[in-house]
Formats: structure tokens, sequence, C-alpha cells
């Protein structure tokens, strides 16, 4: 059996950023309605949390399935993104969280994007 690579994942910037992308989502939370406790921010909830779980999980696994996991982990920051826009239709979120949420994002992803090209 090879050598097979393991990633610290509490040392990777990628997840260190896509947990304070979860944490700010879950502040956020706190101030949506009742009503959409088990609807749109249950999904919030479980997609931002998604994204630095999959890679904690991936980070156990080889490279190839660690680039898996972080395919997985893209794929929940683009559903993230779509979420958040319904929010900020619904009034939810002002202009101001959801534009600092989006930039995140979108480091996030350029950050898993550019680590899949190495």
């Amino acid at each position: 059996m090879g050598f097979r690579k393991r990633h610290n994942y509490k040392n990777l910037k990628i997840w260190l950023l896509a947990l304070e992308i979860a944490n700010d989502i879950s502040d956020l939370l706190i101030e949506f309605p009742k009503h959409e406790r088990y609807d749109l921010t249950s999904q919030l909830s479980r997609c931002s949390v998604s994204i630095p779980s999959n890679i904690a999980e991936g980070s156990a696994k080889t490279d190839k399935s660690f680039s898996n996991y972080l395919d997985i982990s893209l794929g929940s920051s683009f559903e993230l993104g779509t979420q958040l826009l319904i929010a900020k239709h619904r009034k939810y979120i002002n202009e101001q969280n959801l534009k600092m949420l989006e930039e995140k994002i979108e480091e996030f992803q350029r950050m898993t994007m550019d680590s899949k090209m190495d």
C-alpha cells in the first residue's frame, strides 16, 4: 500500500474561510422569521455547515478523493449564494450583508478552483 498524503484541515486557509462563512450565516439566521425555521433557514444552515464539513471529511482521504470533497464544497457554496439571493428578495437580509457574504463566498470559490488546478 502506497503513501497517502493527508491534509490537516484546521491548517487549511480554505477551511478557515468556509468556517467563517458558516458562522456568519449562523449569526444572520437569528434574525430570520420563525415561519422560515424549517424552510429557508434550515437550508441556509445545512448548506453553510456542509462547506467546511466536506473539507474536513475529505482531508482524511487521498488527494484524489479530497478533490471530490472540494467539488462538493464548491457546489454547496453556489447553492448558498442562491439561497442568500432568495433571502435578500424576501427582505430577510440587507444589501450590505449580502455583499459581504457574496465576497467571502466568491473568495472561497476562487480558492477552491485554484487549488484544483495545482
